[in-house]
């Protein structure tokens, strides 16, 4: 059974565009091999951290909902611990109120681009 998660990483901020770029294309590479669907991509950008993780004050957020099988969570979050580019991640499996509201806020996004 298809499962709707979404996963928030941190990318360290000593990389360049080019590179967080690199990283996040291989985190969806390793998802859509697994057979997930990428629903939806947001790169929040450069933020401050609410606190040090590893010496880092700073980091580039980025958040990817899919769909996919629950095994998929485990080869996903094994490539996060593996790469050094990763200070922090988290994924969590969505509820129909929390995909309610995600529908909801790309209706709304998507009806102010068109006007």
């Amino acid at each position: 059974m298809m499962n709707q998660y979404e996963t928030v990483f941190i990318v360290t901020p000593v990389l360049s565009d080019d590179q967080v770029k690199e990283a996040v294309a291989k985190f969806k590479k390793v998802l859509t091999d697994a057979g997930a669907e990428i629903l939806k991509e947001e790169n929040w950008g450069l933020k401050k951290l609410a606190y040090p993780i590893k010496h880092k004050t700073t980091g580039f957020y980025n958040l990817i909902e899919f769909k996919a099988e629950g095994s998929v969570i485990n080869t996903l979050e094994t490539q996060f611990r593996r790469d050094e580019k990763i200070i922090r991640f988290l994924t969590y499996k969505m509820d129909k109120h929390a995909i309610a509201y995600s529908d909801k806020k790309k209706k709304l996004k998507n009806e102010e681009a068109s006007n």
